[in-house]
């Protein structure tokens, strides 16, 4: 198993460098190239890429050479005679068998690493400990706010940014339902429990202005995601107004969308992308990859 799970290291290896000379060819000259020899800094980058492609490539060799054929095929205990089954239509029910518990022993695995990760981060909104055996007075809820509270917070809001208009709907009764355009850029959905964030959808300008559909174009689905990211990141259920400020001047920022290039590449697109994600701090444009 180790030398499996060597081989099959390698080759993620190996194609995580070939991934970064697409991306190099697909970039092509950036600007961190300067002005003098670019065309050479270029080459010389690619250069460095391919031989370390052919040098991974010998690794995945190597590795497959050090590989040993299975003995056999896997057992199941009694199963086994499913093979002997002169029935056509069942002969095929042991190569089957053998998939549904090779899948079952993955699920069984990931689901153990995904709660040893849960288990190390906590993802309840909420300050108060669930341990405590000392009882504290109940906070006032984000969620019971009354509706002139709600529309004082967000007409404020408007009032702070010029080119940014929204209006407000109540179609699910006292909750309401805040429509944003932001310049000519873009425009969002975003639902209201109280003053508290619950969902929020980016669109394009021509497309529906609704709750229930994507947008249709990738840049503004991955937009939609970094709101999600950033409506839990700012969420305060202690400080409610604060927690909308934050996140409406965080989205804010996305009026440069396509005008401003990434802070750490350099370059407007990667991956045919704008950069997507903003700061939570500084509010600074990157693209996805360049973030980390």
């Amino acid at each position: 198993m180790e030398n499996l799970y060597a081989a099959l290291t390698s080759v993620k290896v190996l194609r995580c460098s070939v991934g970064q000379i697409f991306n190099s060819l697909a970039n092509g000259i950036r600007a961190d190239h300067g002005e003098e020899g670019r065309d050479t800094k270029f080459l010389s980058e690619i250069e460095e890429l391919l031989n370390a492609v052919t040098h991974h490539l010998r690794d995945v060799e190597q590795a497959v050479n050090n590989l040993s054929q299975p003995p056999g095929p896997l057992t199941l205990g009694n199963t086994n005679f499913l093979s002997q089954e002169c029935t056509q239509e069942r002969q095929a029910l042991y190569s089957q068998l053998v998939l549904s518990y090779k899948w079952t022993d993955k699920i069984h695995e990931y689901s153990n690493h995904a709660a040893a990760l849960l288990s190390q981060n906590s993802l309840k909104r909420s300050y108060m400990n669930p341990g405590s055996a000392k009882r504290r007075r109940t906070q006032t809820s984000s969620h019971n706010v009354s509706p002139q509270a709600v529309d004082t917070v967000i007409s404020a809001i408007d009032r702070q940014f010029n080119d940014m208009t929204m209006s407000i709907s109540r179609p699910f009764a006292t909750n309401a339902v805040l429509q944003v355009s932001l310049g000519r850029v873009l425009q969002a959905v975003i639902a209201f429990k109280g003053l508290m964030i619950e969902w929020v959808v980016v669109k394009g300008y021509g497309e529906a202005f609704d709750l229930w559909t994507d947008s249709r174009h990738k840049v503004f689905r991955k937009i939609t995601e970094n709101s999600h990211a950033a409506m839990l990141h700012f969420y305060s259920p202690t400080l409610p107004e604060l927690a909308v400020r934050s996140f409406m001047t965080w989205f804010h920022s996305y009026i440069t969308l396509f005008s401003e290039p990434c802070k750490k590449c350099g370059s407007h697109l990667h991956c045919a992308l704008p950069p997507t994600w903003r700061d939570l701090r500084t509010l600074e444009p990157f693209h996805e990859e360049c973030k980390l």
